[in-house]
């Protein structure tokens, strides 16, 4: 089986890295995560991710701090766990970069689209921290930003479930997850996917998103290769 991108992007959540663990990081999802891939580097793709910061801080749940505030505290978690996934893929002999839209310079690189293309037709793994570098703006926003930025040909959404639902499975025994949908569906119904501005975003151009569970078994390779894993979100099916 063929694989039917060239150059994706991976959203993983800060929750998912977690591994539902009271750890803040859990090395074996760090390991599952690098696992995952090397295998899709091995087929020729190129790899850029997105991290959530959710596992360390959600500025949303803080009553009484100003969101400004509560907002770049959760940038600095992304980096937080971006530079723990640099270290699982060096350690695995993997080249990853990480850049971050706020500057700090001994740890991350400042983003530049153009040098963050070169690296990943150098075939380096590019970790993109800090979300946009900018306060009221999710890390979904970043990732659907950074994925038109760079041309990718895909947004994967790695979770903490395996799909999208018409309401939360882990509290609705009876909530029906969604093979394929459309940006329009997800607008028009008010699913949990993505915020919206994200979703827009990727309606406006037209990029496609594949949603799955991080512990699915071979999950992003298997969306790579195009079987049917989670829910497919299209302009039209």
């Amino acid at each position: 089986m063929d694989r039917i991108y060239d150059r994706i992007m991976i959203k993983i959540s800060g929750e998912a890295l977690s591994g539902g663990k009271n750890a803040s990081i859990d090395d074996v999802m760090v390991q599952k995560v690098v696992k995952d891939v090397k295998e899709i580097l091995d087929l020729g793709i190129e790899v850029a991710i997105v991290i959530g910061g959710g596992n360390f801080w959600r500025g949303r749940t803080s009553e009484n701090m100003e969101r400004t505030t509560a907002d770049y505290m959760g940038m600095l978690a992304t980096v937080m766990n971006a530079l723990a996934l640099q270290d699982g893929f060096i350690n695995n002999e993997i080249e990853a970069k990480v850049m971050s839209s706020i500057h700090m310079t001994q740890i991350a690189e400042p983003f530049v689209r153009n040098n963050a293309v070169r690296y990943l037709s150098e075939k380096k793994v590019v970790i993109f921290a800090a979300g946009t570098g900018n306060p009221y703006f999710s890390t979904d926003t970043a990732a659907a930003l950074r994925s038109v930025e760079i041309s990718a040909d895909a947004l994967l959404l790695a979770k903490n479930v395996d799909g999208v639902y018409d309401k939360d499975p882990a509290i609705h025994n009876e909530a029906k997850k969604f093979d394929k949908l459309t940006y329009l569906d997800i607008l028009s119904n008010k699913l949990n996917v993505m915020d919206f501005t994200a979703v827009t975003l990727c309606m406006d151009n037209n990029m496609s998103i594949d949603v799955f569970g991080l512990d699915e078994k071979d999950g992003i390779k298997r969306v790579c290769l195009g079987e049917n894993v989670g829910t497919r979100i299209r302009e039209e099916f």
